[in-house]
Parts: C-alpha cells; sequence; structure tokens
C-alpha cells in the first residue's frame, strides 16, 4: 500500500515505483487511484503492478495526489471486483478512494452496518472485502460530517489489523490500528509526503523516513499541511512475521533492520540447533540472511545449493499435470557440484504445510546430498492468522497435529530445529509484549468472535457479490482491466 500527496510531481509513477517495491506484499492485482483536486481516476487490474500499468495508463494518471494497492487477499476471492483501490462517491458527489493492509475480524457487523445503510439509499457493496465495508462506511457519513470527521467516529468501531491510505480530491489520509499490527511509515518528499507500509518503498521514491504511522493514529495531508488525531490509545501488537518473512530485508520495522532481525535469528538457532554438518544452504531467498547468521553462529560454510527461477510463481499460466508433480522443481533447482558428497544445514524461514519442505528434501538427496538437516528461522506454526496473513485452517498446519520428530519424519529429513519464541523475539529487539505471535503460541490480542464470523469468503457466503459500477453506470463485472474517471472526468477507454 502507497499514497503519495506531492504537486508538481508526477505521482502516478511515482506510486507505481512504491508499488512495484512492494509487490512482494501481494501479487493477485494491483490498482491507482489519482486525483488532480477536481476528479478522481482508478485504474486497477489482476495481475503483478508490472503487468496492469505501461507507460500510456501511467502518463493518463495525472494529478498531485495518489493511493495505490498490490493485493494479497485475506478477505474475498482473487477477482477484479476485489481489487483495490476500493472507491466511492458521497452524497454531495465527492470521490473517496482506499486500500488497505490488514484484517478486519468484526466484518459480519460491520455488514449489519451497510445492510442498514442501505435503506438510505446507499449502493451498498461493490465487493466481497472488509476493505469495500470500510470505504462504503466512511462514504455514508462524509457528506455530512466530511472525510475526517467520518473516520474519526468510524476507526474506532473496526476491530482486527487495519494499515489504510484512502484520500478525496484534495486530501491524503492514513491510519494504523490500535495495535499496529501492520507496519505504515511516513516518509517526507522535497514538495510532499508519502505513506507507505514499508520503508523499502521510500527508499525507492527518494523519501526520506519520518516516522511510523502510530497505532491509533490517523494522520490528514493537504496544502495546510499535515495534521495528527488519535483515535484510541495505542496497544502495541506488531506482528512478529514481518520480521521472519512478510517484510522485505530492506525494511526497518519500530527502528530494527528486518535483515539484522534475520541474520540474527539465525545465529541463535545455530545455538539452539547445532549440528555436524559441511555446508550451510538457504532456501532463497527468504531463508537468505538466516542462513547466514547460522553459518556465522555455527562456524560451518555457507554456499549457494539451490538456484531459484525468479520468473516463476508469479504467472496466470497453470502447468501441465506433469510438470505439477514436479512441484518444487519449477522454483528451485540443485546445484549438484556443490552439495554431492556433503552434509547439508537447510535453512527456511518457516514451514506451514511441509509440501515444500517434504519435496526440497527429496530433491537434495537425489542430487547426491549425504544428509539433510532443516533449520527453521521460526517456531512452529500451529494456529491461523486473523490480521492479515493467508495461513491455512488449524486442520491443514503440518505443526499442528504433530510434534518436531513428527513433522521431520514427514518432511523426510534427518534432523528438524526450529528457533524457539524466545530467542525469535529476542532477535526483533522488540519487547514480547509489543508482539503478536499468535500463529506460534495461540495468543489472539485481539479478541475474536464464533467461528462462523470468521474466515475469508464471510461476505461471499452471506451472498455478496455486486459487480462495481463505472461513472456512466454501466456494470463491469468482466476482470479486464478498467479505468473510472468520476466527478467531471470522463471514463478512461480500455487500453
Amino acid at each position: 500500500m502507497f499514497g503519495v500527496w506531492a504537486p508538481g510531481e508526477d505521482v502516478a509513477k511515482m506510486t507505481y515505483y512504491g508499488l512495484y517495491a512492494l509487490q512482494h506484499r501481494g501479487q493477485e492485482a494491483a490498482g491507482i487511484a489519482v486525483s488532480d483536486g477536481h476528479r478522481m481516476v482508478v485504474f486497477k487490474d489482476l495481475g503483478l503492478v508490472s503487468q496492469v500499468f505501461d507507460e500510456q495508463t501511467l502518463s493518463s494518471l495525472r494529478g498531485h495526489l495518489a493511493v495505490g494497492h498490490c493485493r494479497y487477499s485475506t478477505t474475498g476471492s482473487a477477482t477484479w471486483e476485489n481489487a483495490q483501490p476500493t472507491f466511492r462517491t458521497t452524497a454531495t458527489g465527492s470521490g473517496l478512494a482506499l486500500g488497505h493492509n490488514g484484517n478486519l475480524v468484526n466484518t459480519a457487523e460491520l455488514r449489519d452496518d451497510v445492510s442498514a445503510l442501505e435503506k438510505r439509499n446507499r449502493s451498498g457493496l461493490h465487493a466481497t472485502t472488509d476493505s469495500d465495508l470500510v470505504t462504503e462506511l466512511l462514504a455514508a457519513d462524509a457528506a455530512d460530517l466530511g472525510i475526517m470527521e467520518s473516520a474519526m467516529r468510524l476507526l474506532p468501531r473496526l476491530r482486527g489489523a487495519f494499515s489504510l491510505a484512502f484520500a478525496d480530491e484534495t486530501t491524503l489520509y492514513a491510519a494504523r490500528d490500535t495495535h499496529g499490527v501492520r507496519p505504515l511509515v511516513l516518509g517526507r518528499l522535497e514538495r510532499g509526503w508519502v505513506v507507505a507500509s514499508e520503508t523499502a518503498a521510500l527508499d525507492i521514491v527518494g523519501a526520506s523516513m519520518v516516522r511510523e504511522v502510530e497505532p491509533g493514529e490517523l494522520i490528514a495531508i493537504d496544502s495546510d499541511g499535515i495534521r495528527s488525531m488519535r483515535f484510541a490509545a495505542p496497544e502495541p501488537k506488531g506482528c512478529v512475521f514481518e520480521y521472519v518473512y512478510l517484510a522485505r530485508p530492506d525494511t526497518v520495522i519500530s527502528g530494527r533492520s528486518v535483515y539484522d532481525t534475520r541474520v540474527e535469528i539465525g545465529r541463535r538457532l545455530a545455538g539452539e540447533h547445532p549440528v555436524e554438518a559441511d555446508l550451510v544452504i538457504p532456501v532463497p531467498e527468504s531463508g537468505t540472511p538466516a542462513a547466514i547468521g547460522y553459518a556465522q553462529g555455527s562456524g560451518i560454510p555457507y554456499g549457494q545449493g539451490l538456484v531459484k527461477n525468479a520468473y516463476v510463481g508469479r504467472t496466470f499460466i497453470q502447468p501441465s499435470q506433469t510438470i505439477r508433480q514436479l512441484g518444487i522443481r519449477l522454483k528451485l533447482n540443485p546445484l549438484r557440484t556443490v552439495i554431492r558428497g556433503k552434509r547439508l544445514v537447510v535453512v527456511d524461514d518457516s514451514i506451514v504445510r511441509g509440501n515444500t519442505q517434504r519435496a526440497l528434501v527429496r530433491m537434495l538427496r537425489e542430487a547426491g546430498a549425504l544428509e539433510v538437516h532443516v533449520r527453521i528461522a521460526s517456531p512452529p506454526v500451529r494456529w491461523p492468522c486473523f490480521y492479515g496473513i493467508d495461513f491455512a485452517s488449524r486442520a491443514e498446519l503440518i505443526a499442528s497435529g504433530a510434534d518436531t520428530e513428527g513433522v521431520r519424519r514427514s518432511i523426510g529429513s534427518d534432523s528438524l530445529g526450529y528457533v524457539s519464541v524466545d530467542h525469535m523475539v529476542a532477535a526483533s529487539e522488540q519487547p514480547r509484549s509489543r508482539l503478536c505471535c499468535a500463529c506460534f503460541d495461540g495468543e489472539y490480542p485481539i479478541p475474536l468472535p464464533d467461528e462462523a464470523k470468521l474466515g475469508k469468503h464471510l461476505l461471499e457466503d452471506l451472498g455478496e457479490a455486486r459487480p462495481a459500477t463505472t461513472a456512466s453506470g454501466a456494470a463491469s463485472g468482466d476482470a479486464g482491466p478498467l479505468a473510472v474517471g468520476y466527478g467531471a472526468a470522463e471514463a478512461l477507454a480500455r487500453p
């Protein structure tokens, strides 16, 4: 998620580069909303940032502020309607575009609120996401209260994880839930401001880091400057899995380098689970820093034993059944001359279902490894996440139904070791009290509703599948690219 307020700058291209830096946070869809002060234009589609936008499209998106998003679905299917930024018009005709990182846990309750609004001739839902619920509720009161006051009323009612960037025609807003589960940072440009999910996105556009958006804070940026308001008292519970896997290694969270954290986890992992071996290799790329740390901590040489194909796993082209059965070979290939005859320590970031590690161990043995010792730079994932990570259900999590020895037998390694929760937390240099470790320890900091009111497809199960509409009112139910102009603008033609 990325937002920029910068008069005189090419905000569409700046947002494009910001989203490029954040592509790892979502590969299902991408979108950008741009305003020139009088109209707002939204362009979004399924696919990677580079697939959705080209030079011609970006050149047509002119304005002084923008909100961008690359989607990783945790509520709602991967459909065009569910791509972000979401959009609404208020009763006065003003536009509102919103991007959301996180996941709400009171979606069913908010859906009831939207149902009540429909009786006031509001349009209801255009998609099946919690993000669309928030956009509809924000827009409903904005005509009477203004966006700022509407947000100050709504945000305390949202339960769960949310980092938001939203905008009307003149003002960029950013907000973070009271627990600050997902990261959100504020950066300064020479002629403007930037908000982004990670500091790495600030670096790519030449913005200097100012600070994190605080938990429970709402920020507004316009021609009068920047304003900050509190809608809730902060109760920090940042997601520890950001340090383990989600965030880029060149990002800084709460003053701590993600890369340094992962290297330190590897060092501690070596101390907790030593083994006699000839070579430490990572599962690239997410296991690389921890493998470097393991090599440093153990004194075992570090090497590259696997080559990753960077162009696999980001495509809509489905492989044939023959290739599909090869599984991990599409992404990783062993360097046989490096690993043949060696006792290997293979370092990965996490084990979820165990399928990847099982195939990897088999592949390394076939390539001539004498022993394969798996080391994991996080504790066993035993609990699903309801705050913005699309983990499997608990029944599908391999560690929820097996101890370490059971998992080791399942994946076929000679040994298996996980870093402990205490050492993982210590590596982050954050107090345990300020971190959410729910996927590892089952202690959810934000209370969850009944199971019947949870689930990725909750709104779809309730029958919400209403197509979005263009400025002219025509339905846009297909998944093709669509740019929509609102207010005084005409819709842009399909490319």
